[in-house]
């Protein structure tokens, strides 16, 4: 169990960098940024599948590409395509803030699993998770969003929306890929990142067609497109291959009730990382909700490694 909680923590570390990207490159759009991402995504796994592509095909079956294409449907092209909309909309810690709910939805979700830990032992990691969303929510809601983030009330709406999207893209994915991965234990956490990888670089470069295309008979001003194929291909191989590899890793070692509570720490270091890059201090309500986020993983981390294993039927 360490060594899943470890690669949950790794894992988070690299997925956090993916909410800084949309706001040091805001002048590219959400599509335009989600297209980057996994082309490059695609191109960096096919690589480093083509050794094995054969005995790796041989494996599959209908129902995996069925899997792969709605998990990378949901788990990559949505959740990115709304997170990034919400990033540049309403910031980082707002977006962040709702993401932070992860937790909470997979945990629920993993609540009848056969070894789950009885949701009644969880309540209060889960509760310290909730206030500490909230902690960081009425933070957001009485700051005042610097320039270049949405003002109205109706433009911070649609990036609070986009975000609730994302969080409900997520949590599917999140729940739909550790339960398939318990199935399929003949395929490797690598392989399996990798062959989503492929697919949603194919599914990006179908999506590329309507996103581009305008672009090349619009007259516009000239764009960093040397620096965003540099981000794109860094948050390719780091959040995208390395990250997700990460997380396979973890949900192989983890019950989802567990596994859902590591999600956690892609908020606290996208938080982290937004901090750093605004060159500022956590304010007492954001460093509040930090302090209650990792204290509801570590509440949660303790209450499984307390439990006693189920016994076996037989």
């Amino acid at each position: 169990m360490f060594a899943g909680i470890a690669y949950g923590v790794m894992a988070g570390a690299l997925w956090g960098v993916i909410f800084l990207v949309p706001r040091v490159l805001d002048n590219f759009s959400a599509a335009e940024l989600m297209v980057g991402r996994y082309v490059a995504y695609g191109l960096v796994s096919l690589a480093f599948l083509l050794p094995t592509l054969r005995a790796v095909l041989q494996r599959l079956e209908r129902r995996d590409w069925l899997t792969l294409l709605w998990l990378s449907v949901a788990g990559n092209l949505v959740y990115y395509l709304l997170l990034a909309i919400a990033v540049q909309r309403v910031g980082v810690a707002a977006t962040s803030l709702v993401i932070g709910m992860l937790p909470v939805l997979v945990t629920l979700a993993g609540g009848a699993d056969h070894n789950a830990v009885s949701l009644r032992k969880l309540i209060w990691p889960l509760a310290a998770i909730v206030l500490g969303v909230l902690c960081n929510g009425a933070d957001v809601l009485t700051a005042t969003l610097p320039a270049g983030y949405a003002q109205s009330i109706g433009a911070k709406l649609v990036g609070l929306l986009a975000a609730t999207g994302a969080l409900l893209a997520w949590s599917a994915y999140a729940v739909g890929n550790a339960r398939y991965l318990m199935r399929r234990t003949d395929l490797s956490s690598h392989d399996w990142s990798l062959l989503m990888g492929v697919t949603t670089g194919v599914l990006a470069l179908l999506v590329s067609v309507g996103v581009m295309a305008p672009l090349l008979s619009a007259n516009t001003a000239p764009r960093a497109w040397g620096w965003f194929t540099v981000a794109m291909f860094a948050i390719a191989i780091g959040p995208s291959m390395i990250g997700t590899g990460l997380w396979n890793a973890a949900t192989r070692r983890l019950p989802l009730t567990l596994g859902g509570q590591m999600i956690i720490f892609e908020t606290v270091f996208a938080l982290l990382y937004g901090f750093l890059y605004e060159a500022r201090m956590p304010r007492p309500l954001e460093l509040a909700a930090i302090f209650l986020l990792l204290g509801g993983v570590a509440g949660s981390s303790w209450v499984h490694a307390v439990r006693h294993p189920p016994e076996h039927p037989g």
